[in-house]
C-alpha cells in the first residue's frame, strides 16, 4: 500500500478514535436519535453488521459508504424492517457511477414508523380522542471514489429530523469510511468506518410556548418559550477486516470480524460468515457480543443473526437482476429483528 493510501487510514482511525472515544461510561445513554444506529438493510443486518471491510452497494451508506464506490452500475434497493414493539423502518436507497473515474454518487432515506399515539394536555390527560404520528426520518448523500481497485474512500452528508406536529429537532452529520483490498485474488479486506458525527439535536416549536399572566400590572397573557437541553448524536467507529476462500471461478466462502467503539454505549465485537454461491444465492450467519455487559444492561439484540439472499437476471442473458434479502437478529425480549430487502441492478 502506497505512501498516500497509509495516509488516508490513518487520518480516519486518528479522527474517529479522537472523536469516538473522547467520552467515558458515565456518559453512557446521554445520546439521541439512536434511530441512526438500527440497520435497515437485510443483507447487513444478517450479517450483524460485521462487514464493515466488504459492504457494498446502497446499503454500504449505512455502515462504511467506502462500499458504495465498488458498484459496477446502477442500483435501487429497498428495506422493511419490522423492529421491536410494532416499530418498523422503512429505506430506500440509490446508487448510481459517475463517469469512468471510479466516482459513485448516493442517495438514501430512512424513515421510521412509531405507530399512532393518543394527544394528551394537562387538561385532558385522558385523552381528547385525537392521535398523533411522530415523524423521524434521515437522508443522506454520499460519495464514493475507487482507487485502482485497490482502496475506496467515501463521505455522508446526513440530514437527521425528529418531530411532532408541534415541536420538531434536526442535526446535520457526517459519515467517513475506507476500505482497502489486498491479497492475491483480492480476498483479504480491511475497512474503517466513523458515524454519526455532527451537530447537537435541540426541540423547538409551539409545543414548548406556554401561556402566562404577564408580570406588570396590566392584565394580559405573555407567550413564554421553554429552551429543551440539547443531545447528542450516537457516534461510533466501526474497525473490520474479511477474508475470503474462493470456492471455484464463482463461488467464495467469507470470514468477518468487526470491533464497533460506541461513543454513548459499551464496545461490541463480534464475527459472522457468508457462502456465496454464484451471483444467484446468498447464506448469512453472525453474532455480536457487547463487552463487559451485565445481562440486564445489554442492548437487546446481543447474540445469533442470520439471513439468506436470491437473485436472478430479469431475463436470460440480461444483465439486470432483481434480488430478494432477508435477515434476522436474536433479541432477548419480543420475537426478534426481522429484515426484509428488494434489490433493483441494472
Amino acid at each position: 500500500m502506497n505512501r498516500k493510501y497509509t495516509l488516508l487510514f490513518a487520518l480516519v482511525a486518528l479522527f474517529g478514535t479522537r472523536v469516538v472515544l473522547a467520552g467515558n461510561p458515565d456518559r453512557q445513554g446521554e445520546a439521541g436519535a439512536n434511530q441512526l444506529i438500527i440497520n435497515p438493510w437485510a443483507r447487513c443486518a444478517g450479517l450483524h453488521a460485521m462487514n464493515t471491510s466488504n459492504t457494498v452497494g446502497p446499503e454500504a451508506m449505512y455502515l462504511n459508504v467506502a462500499g458504495l464506490s465498488r458498484v459496477t452500475g446502477s442500483q435501487i434497493q429497498l428495506g422493511h424492517t419490522r423492529y421491536i414493539a410494532d416499530i418498523n423502518l422503512n429505506a430506500i436507497g440509490f446508487a448510481q457511477p459517475v463517469g469512468k473515474g471510479g466516482g459513485v454518487f448516493g442517495v438514501s432515506l430512512i424513515a421510521m414508523d412509531l405507530g399512532e399515539f393518543d394527544y394528551t394536555t394537562t387538561e385532558t390527560p385522558e385523552g381528547s380522542g385525537a392521535t398523533f404520528s411522530p415523524t423521524y426520518f434521515n437522508m443522506g448523500l454520499s460519495y464514493a471514489h475507487l482507487f485502482e481497485n485497490k482502496v475506496s474512500v467515501g463521505v455522508t452528508a446526513k440530514l437527521v429530523n425528529e418531530s411532532v406536529s408541534n415541536a420538531a429537532a434536526r442535526a446535520f452529520a457526517l459519515d467517513a469510511g475506507v476500505q482497502y483490498v489486498t491479497g492475491e485474488n483480492d480476498n483479504f479486506k480491511f475497512g474503517i468506518s466513523l458515524r454519526n458525527v455532527g451537530s447537537k439535536m435541540r426541540f423547538s416549536g409551539e409545543g414548548l410556548s406556554k401561556q402566562l399572566p404577564n408580570p406588570g400590572p396590566i392584565d394580559y397573557n405573555s407567550t413564554y418559550y421553554e429552551r429543551s437541553t440539547a443531545y447528542e448524536l450516537p457516534s461510533q467507529l466501526n474497525i473490520g477486516a474479511s477474508y475470503d476462500w474462493l470456492l471455484g471461478a464463482k463461488n467464495r466462502l467469507t470470514l468477518m470480524g468487526n470491533f464497533t467503539s460506541n461513543a454513548f454505549s459499551r464496545d461490541q465485537l463480534g464475527g459472522a460468515l457468508e457462502l456465496s454461491v454464484s451471483k444467484n444465492f446468498g447464506l448469512r450467519v453472525g453474532y455480536k457480543a457487547e463487552l463487559d455487559a451485565p445481562e440486564e444492561e445489554a442492548t437487546i439484540d446481543n447474540g445469533i443473526s442470520g439471513g439468506i439472499s436470491f437473485s436472478v437476471p430479469v431475463r436470460k442473458g440480461s444483465d439486470t437482476r432483481i434480488g430478494l434479502d432477508y435477515g434476522y437478529r436474536q433479541t432477548k425480549v419480543f420475537n426478534g429483528i426481522h429484515n426484509l430487502g428488494l434489490r433493483l441492478e441494472f
